[in-house]
């Protein structure tokens, strides 16, 4: 039992912080890439679109936004880890 556990806090938290990292990462780049003279627009809309994407999910900010996908994702992410462990767990015993 503390296998099943450690792996569900494990595939939580990574599960939690993927995504959020890479909205953070795909936003840094977006804000850097507006600093650029021939492709400030592209960083700009970009950025811009992200924001209203994340506001979609936030109720009207997107920093709730984002925490409301890493959650999503964490309990997807848990069940996924849940429901291998059940597979792993009746086919070793079905195999002894």
């Amino acid at each position: 039992m503390s296998k099943l556990l450690y792996s569900l806090i494990l595939t939580t938290v990574m599960s939690f912080t993927t995504p959020v990292l890479l909205m953070i990462g795909l936003m840094a780049s977006l804000w850097l890439i507006s600093y650029l003279p021939w492709i400030a627009f592209i960083g700009q809309i970009g950025n811009s679109s992200l924001v209203e994407f994340l506001t979609i999910f936030g109720n009207g900010s997107p920093l709730p936004g984002l925490l409301v996908i890493g959650a999503t994702c964490s309990f997807v992410g848990g069940v996924f880890d849940l429901f291998n462990f059940y597979v792993y767990q009746n086919s070793s015993v079905r195999g002894q």
